[in-house]
């Protein structure tokens, strides 16, 4: 009789070492029964043993017997070392979606499938949940999110259903995986299940579960089989012994990501939510956060009479505490502008008094910026009158006073330079601190970038080469883009971080705002 056909799963390589077939077909009756019915005629006894009873089968020799032994261990050096490769890709993962994409891979190759997708939905609810897919669009996931949840083999893992036919009482957690050999000759399987199936060109799927401890159940996978087929027991083995090492993996991830978003969002929350709108002012601000979360920081705050206080700065460390801290500087900070701001030496002194009475351990950068308001804007006494004759805006005067912080860079029409600030010490690193300030004068259409050292890290150069890259970019702002804050400080940040701000490789925070005076 002529051996079966074996169904085809395209994009898969030859995977584990001896399997007979990419994944086990689908046995229908009738071929069983086809198989059972008797000998066929290539399998009839030859010549004499035809009249006679058959002979009992030839027992193997030694040399035959450890031929066989040998076979068994070198298939099972082979799953070990396929194992061992494909734990350490996933070890090698640094981000939950880059680990679900690699158990996908790994999976497909394990199971003999092409295609599948993984829904990553903790037990405890406290997120995050996504889907990732594996040779499947956003468009055809959303086709199999349209059938009923009862019908998909992996939301009724996650959801802990019951399978149809189990005994009253069955323990839905003790199910370890869901095989769906023949969906379009399944009878008893939904008709829209079929009908996406069919659309999608998938004719079997293997779910698995996804636990770990603490948290249980996080997930599951399914793999998608282009014709009926399901893997077999030497298959099914290696996938679960993979995907306990893969849910661990997963687990740690997931702590992880979630620390780094509280992280993330508190720090977000201690900074403004919005940024003031003041006559003859426009402001922009990109912000970026490290993965461990550190203590750059920025403000603009709206003070009397029309005046405009602007400030950058970090503190030392990363974390929780570097965040809380830098929450606390930035608030005083606010609460000496509102009182001094006017003398931005003062504001920098006050605040590295009580650095130095509250944090001893602590150090920090920052840079504040007092900018007078504009001639002839109402307001309370002191607010200077627009002088006669003047033809246009005149300059707005802007006095700062920077802790070790980098200096500010101005970009205009004409010009695009460092402000020459005084060599200064970080807060808390002196018994006293105190530098003098600095006052330049913005003309009407150019711009003040206030940025955090974190730009400058985030390149990777010394940091000559990255003040001489950032000024660089800041030149090459084409002109038509210099009166929009928000194109500046976008061209300057894909300039000089190609990579972007959401790298997940980068360590250091980054703050960049931008102030531009209009004419």
């Amino acid at each position: 009789m002529s051996a079966p056909h074996v169904p085809k799963v395209a994009g898969i390589e030859p995977a584990l070492p001896s399997p007979t077939h990419t994944a086990d077909p689908h046995v229908t009756p009738a071929s069983a029964g086809a198989s059972a019915d008797g000998p066929s005629d290539a399998d009839a006894p030859q010549d004499g043993a035809r009249s006679g009873a058959p002979d009992a089968p030839a027992a193997p020799s030694p040399v035959e017997q450890i031929a066989a032994i040998q076979d068994r261990l070198a298939g099972w050096i082979s799953d070990l070392s396929t194992l061992h490769d494909l734990t350490e890709r996933l070890a090698r993962t640094r981000t939950l979606e880059d680990a679900l994409r690699e158990l996908l891979r790994a999976g497909a190759f394990l199971v003999g499938a092409r295609r599948g997708l993984v829904v990553l939905d903790p037990q405890d609810g406290l997120g995050p949940r996504t889907t990732v897919g594996l040779g499947l669009g956003h468009a055809e996931i959303g086709h199999i999110e349209t059938v009923p949840r009862r019908a998909l083999s992996f939301a009724r893992i996650l959801d802990g259903l019951p399978e149809p036919g189990a005994a009253d009482g069955a323990d839905p957690e003790a199910r370890t995986e869901i095989a769906e050999p023949d969906i379009p000759g399944e009878q008893d399987l939904d008709p829209r299940l079929r009908e996406v199936a069919a659309r999608l060109g998938y004719a079997a799927s293997y779910a698995v579960p996804l636990t770990a401890d603490p948290i249980g159940r996080i997930g599951a996978a399914v793999w998608l089989y282009d014709e009926p087929a399901e893997p077999g027991d030497r298959r099914r083995h290696l996938v679960g012994l993979y995907r306990v090492h893969a849910s661990e993996h997963l687990a740690r991830l997931l702590e992880l990501h979630r620390s780094r978003q509280t992280t993330r969002t508190l720090q977000t929350e201690l900074l403004p939510s919005r940024l003031p709108r003041l006559p003859g002012v426009r402001l922009a601000v990109r912000h970026a956060t490290g993965p461990r979360g550190g203590g750059d920081w920025y403000d603009a705050l709206a003070l009397p009479d029309g005046a405009l206080g602007l400030a950058v700065g970090s503190v030392t460390g990363s974390g929780p505490s570097a965040v809380a801290a830098m929450g606390r500087l930035r608030a005083s900070l606010r609460a000496y502008a509102v009182m001094e701001g006017e003398d931005p030496v003062a504001v920098l002194s006050d605040l590295e008094l009580l650095m130095r009475l509250t944090e001893p351990a602590r150090s920090a950068t920052a840079l504040f910026a007092f900018t007078e308001p504009p001639p002839g804007a109402a307001g309370g006494p002191g607010v200077p009158a627009l002088p006669a004759g003047l033809d246009g805006p005149a300059p707005r005067k802007m006095v700062l006073a920077g802790a070790g912080h980098c200096p500010p860079l101005v970009l205009g029409d004409l010009r695009a330079e460092f402000v020459e600030t005084s060599l200064s010490a970080p807060l808390g690193m002196l018994a006293c601190w105190e530098a003098p300030s600095v006052e330049i004068e913005p003309a009407p259409g150019e711009t003040v970038l206030l940025y955090s050292d974190g730009l400058l890290h985030r390149t990777g150069e010394p940091m000559d080469r990255a003040f001489a890259r950032l000024h660089s970019a800041a030149a090459g702002v084409p002109r038509a883009s210099r009166h929009d804050p928000e194109a500046v400080v976008d061209h300057i940040v894909k300039t000089v971080l190609p990579q972007g701000l959401n790298d997940p490789s980068a360590e250091e925070d980054v703050v960049l705002l931008a102030a531009y005076f209009a004419e």
